[in-house]
């Protein structure tokens, strides 16, 4: 199993990587196959159904179809030639894509949410069509976005159990694997991990691709610091991390400060990260947009409040996280649509313990230790967003998240490896109480807080 860590970490345009960066790719992607027919389409047409039927409009899908329909991709995303996309679109009803004719796209009648039961391959399904002039189907494909911005067509889901990906040194598919590798090679989680990205990269494309991840997730980080106000969506969520960051800057110089504040400081670097992603910004999938600000802040926790800690250890804090991430999303899942909060916050913590173990001089045994406590600390964990907003719970619950990941990794450390509940078990139980738990609980916006709170 290999799964890149410039995959598991992409660079992309909030709220959500699975309802905003997902469909915006699978849009330009079925450009492809328009571009491909044998004569000129006229129109398009999108169905989504499940969750990003359910959630759509507070996770911004509808804009990330038309933008991703018009030739937009979030990695290279800009905000102002969007605007302008979609303003030209309300005009005229067209979408004038890259290489293409002019095609006709009205929100209102061509972005149909499908209300039924979702599709079968996954909780977040959409189709896209091509009309001809008629309005008759020309070309038709299904996408699943699958959480952390992947997206997979009902064929490619089907051979991906049967996939080759490159071969490379270290295949670990489990935990025990990985550290079956790791005690016979003598290398690190890191060391490892690099080791499988060599097949694709060289090290300096590797460390440049490393410093450009770190210092997105940071820029993000310092935008949400710097800023206030009140979050879009009509929840007229107020935007708290800029101020209670000043707050604790000036306290710097007070005699004394009580040691749980430095709780504070963790969640409010996450907090920053997700009121960015909230606010549509540019995030780091870390392993998915919701989950954005709990690896970052635990870095910048590690890289700013802890003696000794070097800018030259990021890039085996993102390797380490990466490597664990990989386990999760191979063996269950990253997908909140799927199996909840647990598979975002729970992942994302469960990442950002192992990195931040890493760091701190952790073996491969305490690293492993450290990411199963924090997710076994978030199993059972719904997605609720109320009103379909990555706002309410979800802002809070990184700053938590990171929380957990450092006091997890802490009580790693202070350990020799050996634990009760290894890594494996807790990614499969995590698995299975996805499977069981009801859909209004897995990011549909039909239960939980979304339902037992005033949202207007």
């Amino acid at each position: 199993m290999f799964l890149s860590v410039f995959d598991m970490f992409k660079i992309g345009v909030g709220p959500s990587s699975s309802h905003t960066m997902g469909p915006m790719l699978a849009g330009a992607r079925f450009l492809e196959i328009v571009r491909a027919l044998p004569f000129a389409a006229h129109g398009l047409r999108a169905r989504l159904h499940g969750s990003l039927a359910f959630t759509g409009k507070g996770h911004a899908t509808d804009r990330a179809v038309i933008l991703g329909l018009a030739g937009l991709e979030p990695e290279t995303y800009d905000a102002d030639q969007a605007e302008e996309i979609l303003k030209q679109n309300a005009a005229t009803g067209l979408l004038t894509p890259p290489d293409c004719n002019a095609l006709a796209f009205r929100p209102d009648t061509d972005l149909i949410f499908d209300y039924g039961p979702p599709l079968a391959g996954h909780a977040n399904g959409m189709v896209l069509m091509a009309l001809d002039k008629q309005g008759d189907i020309i070309a038709q494909e299904t996408y699943f976005s699958i959480g952390g911005g992947f997206i997979l067509t009902p064929a490619e889901q089907a051979n991906a159990s049967k996939a080759q990906g490159p071969d490379i040194p270290y295949p670990f598919k489990s935990a025990a694997q990985m550290l079956e590798m790791a005690a016979a090679s003598g290398l690190t989680i890191a060391q490892m991990k690099r080791a499988n990205e060599r097949v694709l990269r060289n090290d300096a494309e590797i460390d440049a691709g490393l410093a450009r991840i770190w210092q997105v997730m940071r820029d993000c980080m310092d935008r949400g610091l710097q800023t206030g106000g009140i979050l879009p969506g009509g929840l007229k969520v107020q935007r708290r991390a800029f101020a209670i960051y000043e707050r604790l800057q000036a306290e710097r110089g007070l005699n004394y400060v009580a040691p749980h504040i430095i709780n504070d400081w963790i969640s409010t670097y996450a907090m920053a990260v997700n009121e960015e992603n909230a606010a549509g910004g540019q995030v780091v999938t870390a392993p998915t947009n919701g989950a954005a600000g709990v690896l970052p802040a635990t870095i910048r926790y590690w890289r700013d409040h802890v003696p000794d800690a070097s800018d030259r250890l990021i890039g085996d804090f993102l390797l380490t996280s990466a490597a664990i991430g990989g386990l999760i999303k191979h063996n269950a899942s990253i997908s909140g649509a799927e199996c909840g909060c647990q598979a975002e916050v729970g992942s994302a913590a469960a990442m950002a313990a192992a990195g931040f173990a890493a760091v701190m001089g952790g073996t491969p045994t305490q690293i492993e230790n450290a990411a199963e406590i924090a997710l076994e600390h978030h199993l059972g964990m719904t997605c609720d967003p109320v009103r379909g907003l990555v706002q309410v719970p979800c802002i809070e619950r990184n700053g938590l998240g990171a929380i957990k990941a450092v006091s997890a990794a802490s009580l790693a450390l202070r350990g020799d490896g050996t634990h009760f509940v290894p890594l494996d078990s807790a990614i499969e139980t995590m698995r299975q109480t996805g499977a069981d738990m009801n859909e209004k609980y897995k990011e549909t916006s039909l239960g939980g807080l979304a339902v037992n709170i005033p949202n207007c």
